[in-house]
């Protein structure tokens, strides 16, 4: 199978069984989805997802969040990790957006990533999701799946080069849904320590599955 056989087998299986592809992240606004992605930073989405109710009840707008104090802020994200720095990135970036954006989030990556706590993978997952532009956000999950599988070389071996490389290979039209549909597989099938390679849809196109499940070493662990 050549690469673009592996790229038109995966993503045709996720358009046809998973359309609707989108953040667990719960937001209503720019606002809360940056406030979210910018907790879920080494944090599950599950954990932000109890937090940001809370936080949002008591900070409603960017404005509100940017008059605050790490003393009033610190209580609500406690229980996430790196509470202290995220603290401090979250009143930043507020006050940020109020001083150099009238109080807007931004939506280019350029603007983003001044903010404080706002890297590339943030700002593409922002205007990804709320402006559906083509951007792919590399998490671990992203950089896992797409390495296993075979869609991006093996010397593609860091964030940015497993970008780009999905980006040159994907639908303009497919990669802001594309981010979701690898960091799904990511959790429920193609997991870090033991893949659940048996029940994989994409056995076919995988070369993990042909090396590690069918080939010579084998691992007993992936018939599980």
């Amino acid at each position: 199978m050549t690469k673009k056989d592996r790229y038109e087998f995966v993503f045709d299986y996720f358009q046809q069984h998973v359309p609707d592809a989108e953040t667990e992240l719960i937001f209503d606004s720019p606002y809360q989805l940056l406030v979210a992605v910018i907790l879920s930073a080494q944090c599950t989405d599950k954990r932000v997802n109890l937090t940001t109710p809370a936080i949002f009840e008591k900070f409603p707008d960017v404005q509100s969040l940017s008059l605050s104090s790490p003393e009033e802020l610190y209580p609500f994200i406690r229980s996430i990790s790196y509470p202290n720095s995220k603290t401090k990135h979250l009143l930043g970036m507020a006050r940020m957006i109020v001083e150099d954006f009238n109080s807007q989030v931004p939506m280019t990556v350029e603007e983003l990533i001044r903010l404080p706590g706002v890297g590339r993978k943030t700002a593409h997952v922002i205007t990804s999701v709320i402006d559906q532009q083509p951007n792919m956000a590399v998490d671990t999950h992203v950089f896992r799946v797409s390495k296993r599988i075979g869609l991006v070389s093996p010397k593609a071996t860091t964030p940015l080069a497993v970008e780009k490389e999905l980006v040159s290979h994907l639908d303009s039209r497919l990669v802001h849904k594309a981010h979701h549909w690898l960091i799904l597989h990511g959790r429920d099938i193609c997991v870090a320590r033991i893949p659940k390679c048996r029940e994989c849809p994409l056995q076919q196109a995988c070369l993990y599955f042909q090396k590690y499940v069918t080939g010579p070493n084998a691992d007993p662990r992936l018939y599980r």
